[in-house]
């Protein structure tokens, strides 16, 4: 009996799925939940995206209604919603570890004997430092989870699938709905101070998450446009020993032939290599763009 389509589509994204990932989204879920738990839930402190929707609800409705249910509630039909889009690995990754950060926050505020219920035991009642840490860690939880193939927050999926509906690119999306929810908690809670707060602990887990996902030093691009391609590859191959590729080109104005050559350098290579390029030919045109990510071909010579 042959097996339908829908199940043999299934089997092959399960082999997909790098089992050993989940140690790494266990750790993810941990970090986050302990971040949020210890430094921003006690002060009244509001994540972004639906983790922070999720806190303002437990705040404000019966006691039943925990954070821990909450993030359970409304983040995994989210990643449902998208499995098509997503597909299956990234899914299972997702809900996964939303689960942990929903355990290990009910662990923490009802099991462990830590009173995080008007405090943080670490910070005290210090908004500052609660907004800072608490966003720094939380954010380094959310690194490591897109680090390790999913998301800790269904606010992604819900831009991936609503954004261009709109006209709005995927980060422009996160941003107005983190914007309306901090207004909504402002009114809310009849005060300004905390939402406030909040976004400096939206602006420290966004620049922590960019550090945990591309790292501290990107790679460079460069793109150099010139008429002596040999000269100008042959420095740079002997002076850095990198693949090099060319692409042939052709001048809009001039209508003369040209060669761009892509070339990957590093954050101190950039003065060198701009040096040994305009000193084999003057008037190359460079230009350079930030890469998060290299990933070497072992069947491929030049890169």
């Amino acid at each position: 009996m042959k097996e339908r389509p829908c199940f043999l589509k299934i089997k092959e994204q399960l082999k997909g799925i790098r089992w050993g990932n989940f140690l790494g989204l266990t750790v993810a879920g941990i970090v986050n939940a302990y971040g949020v738990i210890m430094f921003l839930a006690p002060v009244k402190l509001f994540d972004s995206g639906i983790s922070g929707t999720s806190m303002l609800i437990s705040q404000y409705t019966p006691q039943w209604c925990s954070l821990s249910l909450m993030l359970v509630l409304l983040n995994i039909p989210v990643f449902l919603i998208g499995l098509k889009k997503e597909g299956l690995p990234f899914t299972i990754y997702s809900i996964y570890a939303v689960l942990i950060y929903s355990l290990v926050a009910w662990i923490i505020t009802d099991v462990l004997p830590v009173d995080v219920s008007f405090a943080s035991p670490l910070a005290n009642q210090d908004l500052f430092l609660c907004a800072i840490f608490g966003g720094i860690i939380s954010g380094m939880g959310s690194g490591l989870t897109v680090r390790f193939g999913g998301a800790i927050d269904g606010i992604d999926i819900l831009g991936v699938m609503f954004a261009k509906r709109i006209g709005l690119s995927l980060g422009s999306f996160v941003m107005i709905y983190n914007v309306v929810l901090y207004i909504i908690c402002g009114m809310v809670m009849s005060s300004w101070i905390l939402p406030l707060y909040s976004i400096v602990t939206y602006a420290a887990a966004s620049k922590t998450i960019d550090f945990v996902v591309e790292g501290l030093d990107r790679s460079k691009a460069a793109f150099i446009i010139t008429t002596r391609p040999e000269q100008v590859c042959k420095a740079l191959s002997d002076t850095f020993e990198n693949g090099i590729t060319t692409i042939s080109a052709k001048g809009y104005y001039s209508n003369s032939d040209r060669t761009m050559i892509y070339f990957v350098v590093n954050h101190f290579q950039i003065g060198r290599m701009k040096n040994i390029v305009h000193q084999m030919d003057p008037k190359a045109y460079i230009a350079i763009n930030e890469v998060a990510d290299i990933f070497p071909s072992a069947n491929i010579d030049d890169a």
